[in-house]
């Protein structure tokens, strides 16, 4: 990897979950924090009241938006909070997969929760993240 994140996968660890287990950043890098992407169209809607797994697909569009104005990628994540407002664990694990696919082969940490409400009407989903990327110069 050429990029400053380095994935940590322990071995002495549970392989159930679906990502790195910690994640370093290597000098000189510039950090990226991002906002919660929420489900929201360009005219700031929520979409697909009721489907957890649209929303997603959505907040992992903005997500990927908000990176690039700030010149990174999901490739460049370090962490990842995902936020279901949601009890019903397989509302979680949808919302999850969602997220993993946008992921593809890489895989930072991350935590998943179920809360009791999020701050749009309808809002069912939210994604943050945190990037690092390499400062040219």
């Amino acid at each position: 990897m050429t990029g400053p994140v380095h994935l940590i996968h322990a071995p002495e660890l549970s392989d159930v979950a679906e990502y790195a287990y910690a994640a370093a950043v290597s000098p000189p890098a510039r950090l990226v924090f991002t906002a919660g992407a929420c489900p929201l169209d360009a005219e700031g809607r929520t979409v697909a009241p009721g489907d957890p797994t649209a929303q997603a697909r959505q907040a992992m569009a903005n997500l990927t938006t908000a990176l690039a104005a700030a010149g990174a990628g999901l490739a460049d994540v370090v962490k990842t909070t995902v936020f279901v407002a949601s009890s019903d664990r397989a509302d979680l694990v949808a919302v999850w997969q969602v997220v993993r696919d946008a992921f593809g082969d890489q895989d930072p940490p991350s935590t998943l929760l179920g809360v009791t409400v999020l701050g749009y009407p309808d809002q069912l989903v939210e994604v943050e993240a945190v990037a690092a990327v390499r400062e040219v110069g």
